[in-house]
C-alpha cells in the first residue's frame, strides 16, 4: 500500500484557562486563529499545521510532560528576542545541538507545554 495523503496537522492540547492560552498562542506568539469551536480554538503554525488548543474536559488532560511543539524557521535568534521581550519563559537560551544538526531553543507556554523554534542545519532536511 503506498502513502495515502495528508493535507494538514493539528496538535491538539489541553488548558484549564482557554482564554488567557488562546491570548498567548495569538496574540504572544502573533498565530492566526482560524477556527473557533467554542470550547477548542485552532490556530494556524504554517500553511498545512495547526495548534489546536482545547478547555480541558472529562477524559482530555493538561499533561505538558513529554510534548514538544517545534516550531521550524530560520529566524531562532529573532523569535528568542521577541519572546524573551514578552516576558514568555526561557527554558534554554539558542544553542547548536550537533547530534542533530539543529540550532534551537526552548520556551514555554502558560500551561507548561515546551515550544521548540529550530533550524535544522542538516543539508538532509529537505524545506518545502
Amino acid at each position: 500500500m503506498g502513502h495515502l495523503p495528508i493535507d494538514q496537522q493539528v496538535t491538539w492540547v489541553y488548558t484549564h484557562d482557554l482564554p488567557s492560552t488562546a491570548r498567548f498562542y495569538g496574540e504572544t506568539i502573533g498565530l492566526e486563529q482560524v477556527l473557533d469551536q467554542g470550547g477548542c480554538r485552532i490556530f494556524k503554525a504554517s500553511a498545512t499545521s495547526f495548534i489546536g488548543v482545547c478547555q480541558v474536559r472529562p477524559g482530555r488532560f493538561v499533561e505538558p510532560k513529554g510534548v514538544v511543539i517545534t516550531f521550524v524557521t530560520d529566524a531562532v535568534d529573532e523569535w528568542h528576542a521577541a519572546l524573551k521581550a514578552k516576558g514568555v519563559t526561557i527554558l534554554e537560551p539558542p544553542a547548536y545541538h550537533p547530534n542533530f544538526v539543529v540550532y534551537c531553543f526552548f520556551a514555554a507556554d502558560p500551561n507548561g507545554y515546551k515550544l521548540e523554534f529550530q533550524q535544522f542545519r542538516s543539508p538532509d532536511w529537505k524545506k518545502p
